[in-house]
Protein backbone atom coordinates (compact mmCIF):
# COMPACT_ATOMS: atom_id res chain seq x y z
CA UNK A 1 0.00 0.00 0.00
CA UNK A 2 1.78 3.34 -1.03
CA UNK A 3 1.36 6.70 0.91
CA UNK A 4 -1.62 7.70 -0.87
CA UNK A 5 -3.84 4.69 -0.65
CA UNK A 6 -3.08 4.64 2.98
CA UNK A 7 -3.69 8.85 3.40
CA UNK A 8 -7.09 7.76 1.66
CA UNK A 9 -7.99 5.07 4.23
CA UNK A 10 -7.88 7.63 6.71
CA UNK A 11 -10.15 9.76 5.02
CA UNK A 12 -12.84 6.55 4.89
CA UNK A 13 -12.34 6.25 8.75
CA UNK A 14 -12.39 9.52 9.93
CA UNK A 15 -15.76 10.22 7.58
CA UNK A 16 -17.15 7.11 9.19
CA UNK A 17 -16.07 7.87 12.92
CA UNK A 18 -16.94 11.64 12.90
CA UNK A 19 -19.38 12.35 10.23
CA UNK A 20 -21.48 9.52 10.53
CA UNK A 21 -20.92 9.56 6.36
CA UNK A 22 -19.97 5.47 4.65
CA UNK A 23 -18.04 6.43 1.76
CA UNK A 24 -18.36 4.12 -0.66
CA UNK A 25 -15.31 5.56 -2.83
CA UNK A 26 -12.41 7.62 -2.02
CA UNK A 27 -10.33 9.53 -4.75
CA UNK A 28 -7.72 12.36 -4.86
CA UNK A 29 -9.03 15.52 -5.45
CA UNK A 30 -7.50 18.57 -7.22
CA UNK A 31 -4.44 20.10 -5.36
CA UNK A 32 -4.86 23.03 -3.27
CA UNK A 33 -2.22 25.82 -2.17
CA UNK A 34 -2.21 24.55 1.77
CA UNK A 35 -4.28 21.42 1.54
CA UNK A 36 -4.29 17.84 0.40
CA UNK A 37 -7.70 17.44 -1.66
CA UNK A 38 -9.80 14.16 -1.87
CA UNK A 39 -13.60 13.64 -2.96
CA UNK A 40 -15.81 10.99 -1.50
CA UNK A 41 -18.83 9.52 -2.77
CA UNK A 42 -20.72 7.99 -0.03
CA UNK A 43 -23.25 5.28 0.26
CA UNK A 44 -26.70 7.50 -0.85
CA UNK A 45 -24.74 8.81 -3.71
CA UNK A 46 -23.86 11.95 -2.19
CA UNK A 47 -20.42 13.81 -3.05
CA UNK A 48 -18.10 15.40 -0.63
CA UNK A 49 -15.05 17.37 -0.26
CA UNK A 50 -12.54 16.70 1.87
CA UNK A 51 -9.29 18.90 2.71
CA UNK A 52 -6.64 17.52 4.46
CA UNK A 53 -4.55 20.62 6.11
CA UNK A 54 -0.71 20.27 6.32
CA UNK A 55 0.44 19.76 9.69
CA UNK A 56 1.77 23.54 9.87
CA UNK A 57 -1.91 24.63 9.50
CA UNK A 58 -3.20 26.62 12.58
CA UNK A 59 -6.28 24.62 12.99
CA UNK A 60 -7.71 27.46 15.26
CA UNK A 61 -7.68 29.93 12.14
CA UNK A 62 -8.77 27.64 9.60
CA UNK A 63 -11.87 26.89 12.25
CA UNK A 64 -12.41 30.66 12.41
CA UNK A 65 -12.79 30.80 8.57
CA UNK A 66 -15.22 28.13 8.08
CA UNK A 67 -17.37 29.76 10.83
CA UNK A 68 -17.42 32.96 8.92
CA UNK A 69 -18.29 30.82 5.64
CA UNK A 70 -21.71 29.29 7.88
CA UNK A 71 -22.15 33.21 9.18
CA UNK A 72 -22.10 34.46 5.32
CA UNK A 73 -24.48 30.84 4.38
CA UNK A 74 -27.10 32.32 7.58
CA UNK A 75 -27.18 35.59 5.46
CA UNK A 76 -28.41 34.15 2.81
CA UNK A 77 -25.21 33.78 0.47
CA UNK A 78 -24.49 30.97 -1.40
CA UNK A 79 -21.55 29.41 0.10
CA UNK A 80 -20.55 25.14 0.40
CA UNK A 81 -22.24 23.73 3.62
CA UNK A 82 -19.57 22.19 5.83
CA UNK A 83 -20.58 19.29 7.61
CA UNK A 84 -20.70 18.97 11.59
CA UNK A 85 -18.54 16.33 13.68
CA UNK A 86 -21.41 13.91 15.14
CA UNK A 87 -19.43 15.01 18.81
CA UNK A 88 -19.78 18.53 19.55
CA UNK A 89 -20.90 19.73 16.21
CA UNK A 90 -17.48 20.66 15.22
CA UNK A 91 -16.32 21.88 11.63
CA UNK A 92 -12.87 19.93 11.95
CA UNK A 93 -11.79 16.16 12.37
CA UNK A 94 -8.37 15.30 13.78
CA UNK A 95 -7.79 11.54 13.64
CA UNK A 96 -4.73 9.70 11.70
CA UNK A 97 -2.14 12.57 11.67
CA UNK A 98 -4.89 13.96 9.61
CA UNK A 99 -7.15 17.44 10.08
CA UNK A 100 -9.79 17.74 7.73
CA UNK A 101 -13.27 19.81 6.93
CA UNK A 102 -16.11 18.16 5.03
CA UNK A 103 -18.23 20.25 2.61
CA UNK A 104 -20.99 19.00 0.26
CA UNK A 105 -19.16 19.42 -3.78
CA UNK A 106 -20.79 21.33 -6.65
CA UNK A 107 -22.05 20.46 -9.74
CA UNK A 108 -21.12 21.96 -13.60
CA UNK A 109 -19.57 24.94 -12.19
CA UNK A 110 -17.36 26.90 -13.27
CA UNK A 111 -14.61 29.53 -11.61
CA UNK A 112 -14.35 33.01 -12.19
CA UNK A 113 -10.21 32.35 -13.98
CA UNK A 114 -11.95 33.19 -17.17
CA UNK A 115 -12.74 36.73 -16.61
CA UNK A 116 -16.10 38.86 -16.60
CA UNK A 117 -18.08 39.59 -19.34
CA UNK A 118 -21.95 39.92 -20.25
CA UNK A 119 -24.34 39.82 -17.13
CA UNK A 120 -21.70 38.27 -15.01
CA UNK A 121 -20.54 41.96 -14.14
CA UNK A 122 -23.59 43.08 -12.81
CA UNK A 123 -23.95 39.30 -10.79
CA UNK A 124 -20.79 39.56 -9.18
CA UNK A 125 -21.42 43.55 -8.05
CA UNK A 126 -24.69 42.43 -6.63
CA UNK A 127 -22.95 39.41 -5.12
CA UNK A 128 -20.25 40.89 -3.25
CA UNK A 129 -22.40 44.15 -2.17
CA UNK A 130 -24.73 41.41 -0.43
CA UNK A 131 -21.72 39.50 0.92
CA UNK A 132 -20.05 42.93 2.57
CA UNK A 133 -23.36 44.29 3.97
CA UNK A 134 -23.85 40.80 5.68
CA UNK A 135 -20.06 40.66 6.96
CA UNK A 136 -20.53 43.81 8.05
CA UNK A 137 -22.81 42.81 10.60
CA UNK A 138 -20.20 39.96 11.93
CA UNK A 139 -19.29 39.76 15.58
CA UNK A 140 -16.00 40.77 14.74
CA UNK A 141 -16.74 44.40 14.13
CA UNK A 142 -18.53 46.52 12.35
CA UNK A 143 -17.16 49.19 9.78
CA UNK A 144 -14.50 51.46 10.41
CA UNK A 145 -12.34 54.37 9.28
CA UNK A 146 -8.35 54.08 9.27
CA UNK A 147 -5.75 55.78 7.35
CA UNK A 148 -5.50 55.10 3.89
CA UNK A 149 -1.53 53.76 4.00
CA UNK A 150 -2.74 51.05 6.23
CA UNK A 151 -4.95 50.02 3.03
CA UNK A 152 -2.25 49.75 0.73
CA UNK A 153 0.81 49.37 2.42
CA UNK A 154 3.74 50.52 0.55
CA UNK A 155 6.66 50.48 2.77
CA UNK A 156 5.39 47.35 3.65
CA UNK A 157 5.29 45.77 0.15
CA UNK A 158 8.71 47.22 -0.31
CA UNK A 159 10.63 46.45 2.62
CA UNK A 160 8.89 42.07 1.17
CA UNK A 161 9.96 42.62 -2.11
CA UNK A 162 13.49 43.74 -1.19
CA UNK A 163 13.63 40.53 1.22
CA UNK A 164 12.76 38.32 -2.13
CA UNK A 165 15.25 40.09 -4.68
CA UNK A 166 17.92 39.82 -1.84
CA UNK A 167 17.34 35.96 -1.94
CA UNK A 168 16.58 35.59 -5.80
CA UNK A 169 20.13 37.70 -5.68
CA UNK A 170 21.94 34.57 -3.18
CA UNK A 171 20.23 32.18 -5.53
CA UNK A 172 19.77 33.84 -8.80
CA UNK A 173 17.17 30.86 -10.94
CA UNK A 174 17.81 30.61 -14.48
CA UNK A 175 13.99 29.64 -15.96
CA UNK A 176 10.65 28.44 -15.13
CA UNK A 177 8.46 30.16 -11.73
CA UNK A 178 11.59 31.29 -9.86
CA UNK A 179 12.97 33.24 -12.66
CA UNK A 180 9.33 34.51 -13.52
CA UNK A 181 9.03 35.44 -9.85
CA UNK A 182 12.06 37.61 -9.70
CA UNK A 183 11.53 39.28 -12.80
CA UNK A 184 7.85 40.23 -11.92
CA UNK A 185 9.02 41.68 -7.97
CA UNK A 186 11.53 43.75 -9.65
CA UNK A 187 8.63 45.09 -11.47
CA UNK A 188 6.64 45.78 -8.95
CA UNK A 189 9.21 47.33 -6.56
CA UNK A 190 9.50 49.89 -9.74
CA UNK A 191 5.71 50.76 -9.58
CA UNK A 192 5.78 51.43 -5.80
CA UNK A 193 6.82 55.28 -6.34
CA UNK A 194 4.03 55.67 -8.92
CA UNK A 195 1.36 53.72 -6.33
CA UNK A 196 2.59 55.87 -3.41
CA UNK A 197 1.63 59.15 -6.08
CA UNK A 198 -1.55 57.79 -6.27
CA UNK A 199 -2.47 56.90 -2.95
CA UNK A 200 -1.76 60.13 -1.68
CA UNK A 201 -4.00 61.48 -4.25
CA UNK A 202 -7.03 60.12 -2.94
CA UNK A 203 -7.74 61.09 0.74
CA UNK A 204 -6.14 60.31 4.36
CA UNK A 205 -8.86 57.49 5.39
CA UNK A 206 -10.89 54.56 4.37
CA UNK A 207 -13.44 52.27 5.11
CA UNK A 208 -12.42 48.62 6.69
CA UNK A 209 -14.44 45.77 7.75
CA UNK A 210 -15.13 42.34 8.04
CA UNK A 211 -14.67 41.01 4.70
CA UNK A 212 -14.02 37.51 2.76
CA UNK A 213 -10.40 37.56 2.57
CA UNK A 214 -9.45 35.71 -0.23
CA UNK A 215 -12.14 36.87 -3.05
CA UNK A 216 -10.25 35.92 -5.51
CA UNK A 217 -11.55 34.21 -9.23
CA UNK A 218 -10.36 30.77 -8.25
CA UNK A 219 -12.84 31.28 -5.34
CA UNK A 220 -15.65 32.45 -7.20
CA UNK A 221 -17.96 30.01 -8.69
CA UNK A 222 -20.25 30.87 -11.76
CA UNK A 223 -23.19 28.92 -13.19
CA UNK A 224 -23.93 30.48 -16.92
CA UNK A 225 -24.27 34.29 -16.14
CA UNK A 226 -24.75 34.20 -12.77
CA UNK A 227 -22.99 33.38 -9.53
CA UNK A 228 -23.33 29.86 -8.14
CA UNK A 229 -21.51 29.65 -4.84
CA UNK A 230 -18.26 31.83 -2.78
CA UNK A 231 -15.29 29.40 -1.55
CA UNK A 232 -12.48 29.51 0.66
CA UNK A 233 -13.57 32.48 3.35
CA UNK A 234 -10.43 33.35 5.50
CA UNK A 235 -10.35 34.24 8.93
CA UNK A 236 -12.56 37.17 10.16
CA UNK A 237 -10.16 40.02 9.68
CA UNK A 238 -10.42 44.09 8.89
CA UNK A 239 -9.84 45.33 5.41
CA UNK A 240 -11.68 47.48 2.84
CA UNK A 241 -14.44 46.44 1.12
CA UNK A 242 -13.59 48.50 -1.90
CA UNK A 243 -10.34 46.86 -2.23
CA UNK A 244 -12.15 43.73 -2.09
CA UNK A 245 -14.22 44.38 -4.99
CA UNK A 246 -11.91 45.89 -7.09
CA UNK A 247 -9.42 42.64 -6.77
CA UNK A 248 -12.49 40.35 -8.24
CA UNK A 249 -14.02 42.35 -10.99
CA UNK A 250 -10.49 44.03 -11.96
CA UNK A 251 -8.79 41.16 -12.33
CA UNK A 252 -5.89 41.73 -14.88
CA UNK A 253 -6.70 38.39 -17.19
CA UNK A 254 -10.82 40.32 -17.17
CA UNK A 255 -8.72 43.87 -17.87
CA UNK A 256 -6.70 42.72 -20.49
CA UNK A 257 -8.93 40.37 -22.45
CA UNK A 258 -12.40 42.76 -22.18
CA UNK A 259 -11.95 45.89 -24.46
CA UNK A 260 -15.56 46.71 -22.46
CA UNK A 261 -14.42 46.18 -19.35
CA UNK A 262 -14.92 50.10 -18.34
CA UNK A 263 -18.65 49.34 -19.26
CA UNK A 264 -18.61 46.27 -16.97
CA UNK A 265 -17.29 47.82 -13.87
CA UNK A 266 -20.06 50.71 -13.90
CA UNK A 267 -22.71 48.10 -14.04
CA UNK A 268 -20.73 46.10 -11.32
CA UNK A 269 -20.18 48.78 -9.03
CA UNK A 270 -23.75 50.04 -9.92
CA UNK A 271 -25.10 46.55 -8.63
CA UNK A 272 -22.92 46.81 -5.63
CA UNK A 273 -24.53 50.12 -4.65
CA UNK A 274 -27.78 48.95 -4.56
CA UNK A 275 -26.95 45.83 -2.51
CA UNK A 276 -24.92 47.52 -0.32
CA UNK A 277 -25.15 51.61 0.18
CA UNK A 278 -23.16 51.59 3.17
CA UNK A 279 -19.73 52.04 1.61
CA UNK A 280 -18.99 55.85 0.20
CA UNK A 281 -19.42 56.65 -3.25
CA UNK A 282 -16.03 57.94 -3.21
CA UNK A 283 -14.32 54.63 -2.30
CA UNK A 284 -15.83 52.99 -5.01
CA UNK A 285 -14.78 55.48 -7.70
CA UNK A 286 -11.36 54.58 -6.48
CA UNK A 287 -11.57 51.07 -7.11
CA UNK A 288 -9.25 51.53 -10.12
CA UNK A 289 -6.54 52.82 -8.40
CA UNK A 290 -7.00 50.24 -5.54
CA UNK A 291 -6.89 47.35 -7.92
CA UNK A 292 -3.53 48.86 -9.60
CA UNK A 293 -2.21 49.41 -6.12
CA UNK A 294 -2.89 46.58 -5.11
CA UNK A 295 -1.77 44.37 -7.62
CA UNK A 296 2.00 46.26 -6.92
CA UNK A 297 2.22 45.72 -3.54
CA UNK A 298 1.47 42.14 -3.48
CA UNK A 299 4.18 39.20 -3.39
CA UNK A 300 1.67 36.80 -4.51
CA UNK A 301 2.55 34.35 -6.08
CA UNK A 302 6.21 35.36 -5.71
CA UNK A 303 6.92 34.51 -2.25
CA UNK A 304 6.13 30.79 -2.87
CA UNK A 305 9.76 30.74 -4.41
CA UNK A 306 10.94 31.60 -1.46
CA UNK A 307 8.40 29.84 1.32
CA UNK A 308 7.99 26.89 -0.24
CA UNK A 309 10.76 26.02 -3.04
CA UNK A 310 9.50 22.46 -3.26
CA UNK A 311 6.07 23.32 -4.45
CA UNK A 312 7.18 24.89 -7.41
CA UNK A 313 9.63 22.75 -8.24
CA UNK A 314 8.71 20.26 -10.95
CA UNK A 315 9.16 16.80 -10.91
CA UNK A 316 8.48 17.09 -6.75
CA UNK A 317 5.50 15.72 -5.05
CA UNK A 318 3.71 18.68 -2.60
CA UNK A 319 1.61 21.39 -2.73
CA UNK A 320 2.15 23.28 -5.68
CA UNK A 321 0.13 26.64 -6.64
CA UNK A 322 -3.03 26.12 -8.49
CA UNK A 323 -5.51 28.42 -10.63
CA UNK A 324 -7.86 27.26 -8.45
CA UNK A 325 -7.39 25.91 -5.22
CA UNK A 326 -9.66 24.50 -1.89
CA UNK A 327 -13.23 23.51 -2.58
CA UNK A 328 -13.07 25.77 -5.92
CA UNK A 329 -11.22 22.97 -7.64
CA UNK A 330 -13.71 19.91 -6.65
CA UNK A 331 -16.04 21.72 -9.36
CA UNK A 332 -14.18 20.06 -12.31
CA UNK A 333 -13.37 16.63 -10.48
CA UNK A 334 -16.60 15.58 -8.49
CA UNK A 335 -20.55 16.13 -9.75
CA UNK A 336 -23.14 16.86 -7.37
CA UNK A 337 -24.41 17.89 -4.38
CA UNK A 338 -25.77 17.01 -0.76
CA UNK A 339 -26.81 18.35 2.32
CA UNK A 340 -28.61 21.63 0.77
CA UNK A 341 -25.70 22.82 -1.25
CA UNK A 342 -26.73 25.70 -3.81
Amino acid sequence: MNGGESDMMVVAGILTLFYWLIPTAVSEGPAGTATRNYVARDSDGGRWFVKAYLASTDLDEERRALELCQFARLGGLLVPVVRQTLEGGGLIAAAGGMAVPVAACFENMETAEGGLSGDRWAAVGETVGRLHRILAQHPAGPQRRVPAREVCDVKRARQRLDRLLVFFAKKPPTSGFPAWARETAARRLDALPAVTAMIKGLWTSMTVQTVHGDLASPNLLLLGQRVAALIDFRPPGHRSPAWELGRIILHPRTVLAEPQWPTGLGEAVAAYRVADPALPAKELLALPHLAAGYLACSVYPLSGAVDDPAAVTPGTRGVRPQPASGFGRAVRAAGGSRGGAP
